[in-house]
């Protein structure tokens, strides 16, 4: 999970090769990203372990350079908005 969480945060480097812009665009979506962590969850991740994680990175002086990169806080802002806001239930009758 802590890798998921990563790669969507650091982005796609600027010289990436045409295979990593294809692998990118395929699977490194938000959608993608959030349907990667909900398996992690339903497999054993508690949603603590995951919320540490979005502070981790934020907070962690190891993760400084990630924090450095051009949108990165943004990426981690939308998926951290995905697992810390409560979903709302629509019943349909």
């Amino acid at each position: 999970m802590e890798k998921t969480v990563v790669k969507y945060v650091k982005g796609l480097s600027e010289n990436a090769s045409g295979w990593e812009k294809r692998n990118h665009k395929k699977y490194g979506s938000l959608a993608v990203i959030c349907r990667q962590i909900e398996y992690d969850i339903k497999h054993g991740v508690s949603t603590e372990q995951v919320i540490s994680m979005f502070s981790k990175v934020r907070n962690d002086s190891s993760f400084s350079n990630l924090r450095k990169g051009n949108g990165s806080m943004q990426r981690l802002d939308e998926v951290e908005n995905r697992f810390t806001k409560p979903k709302i239930v629509n019943w349909y009758w």
